[in-house]
């Protein structure tokens, strides 16, 4: 190694791993388990949380990427959560005969063509939106708020217009209902999945931002996208490709959601907006593991304090961001300076 190599090494800055937020959810769990009555309920608390977690996740992960990269109000990415359900149910509904069979085979067989769907109809509606609603609108965020707001109003309208006001049942496959015993816990299967549903989409997620060139551009573009567009790429078509997989994204959270209630309606993405968003605060913005840590924390806390105090469980999540937010002002991991 040269002379030269030596001095620049030691002249670039340090970055000292910040381990403190990963450590939250652990800490969490393990001070609620004195005020739990029994070990096996805390073991089914803290499963059905992560469960909860998992999907909120999956619903916040492309909307903080929307947020940090494009800097961009989305109000409107509830729409795109009840619009991935409901064309989930498209396939299903007719499908109802291989979710309700005994055989795995035939309710995967049913389930991977509706998520293909889901995601591929609300990646392509993503496109759309952006190009047509929120291009005019780049840097300015009140219109933002407006327009994406009245964008979720109309996607709610069409949605009760093109299937009705009722509320769609969509029953869970065969094979993922009921439960099993771990100990003397009982677990649902469909959780576990949610579960890993979720870690699979947050590894994927970070092997795509720190393991390939388009990472590495989204994450340049979340800090500094005038020193992106200045070194010769096309920061807009980053933009399109971040916001339609982030409209992906929260079908496939519509349709994990939609199944985890069995039933759909068009009221569900206005529903869960607000979680989604203080889930994006909590983490920091454009932060996919501050969103994950986020996640976790407010599906954990509302768990355990829903089985302790069922009225306080109502205000947990926002009590829960007021206290991140004294802590750390621009959540946990932030990423951009905004």
């Amino acid at each position: 190694m040269s002379a030269t190599d030596t001095d620049v090494g030691a002249a670039l800055p340090k970055v000292r791993a910040d381990y403190l937020p990963l450590l939250l959810p652990v800490v969490l769990a393990l001070a609620a388990l004195p005020f739990i009555p029994s070990g096996s309920t805390w073991v089914t608390l803290t499963i059905a949380g992560l469960a909860m977690g998992m999907m909120i996740f999956v619903m916040a992960s492309g909307l903080t990427l929307i947020f940090g990269l494009m800097d961009v109000l989305n109000f409107g990415h509830g729409a795109f959560i009840a619009i991935g359900a409901y064309m989930a149910t498209l396939v299903l509904v007719p499908l109802g005969n291989w979710m309700q069979a005994d055989s795995i085979w035939l309710n995967l067989a049913a389930v991977i063509p509706a998520v293909l769907f889901a995601m591929a109809v609300t990646g392509a509606l993503g496109l759309a939106f952006e190009r047509v609603v929120i291009a005019p609108v780049y840097g300015q965020h009140l219109k933002q708020i407006l327009i994406t707001m009245g964008g979720m109003i109309v996607a709610e309208q069409v949605l009760y217009a093109f299937f009705g006001p009722q509320q769609i049942p969509l029953p869970l496959p065969a094979s993922l209902r009921g439960s099993f015993m771990l100990g003397e816990a009982a677990v649902e299967k469909y959780r576990v999945v949610c579960v890993l549903v979720g870690l699979v989409v947050f590894l994927g997620m970070l092997a795509i931002l720190n393991r390939t060139r388009i990472g590495l551009l989204i994450r340049a573009g979340v800090e500094n996208s005038e020193m992106v567009e200045a070194l010769g790429y096309r920061i807009t078509r980053l933009f399109v490709g971040v916001f339609m997989a982030g409209s992906a994204l929260a079908g496939l959270g519509g349709v994990m959601w939609g199944l985890y209630r069995e039933q759909v309606n068009a009221a569900m993405g206005g529903e869960l907006l607000v979680l989604v968003f203080i889930v994006v605060i909590i983490g920091g913005l454009g932060s996919v593991t501050g969103c994950f840590i986020g996640a976790l924390l407010v599906a954990l806390a509302t768990n355990y304090v829903g089985f302790l105090v069922p009225k306080a469980a109502l205000v947990t999540d926002i009590l829960l961001m007021v206290v991140i937010l004294l802590w750390r002002p621009r959540g946990l991991y932030p990423v951009t300076s905004r």
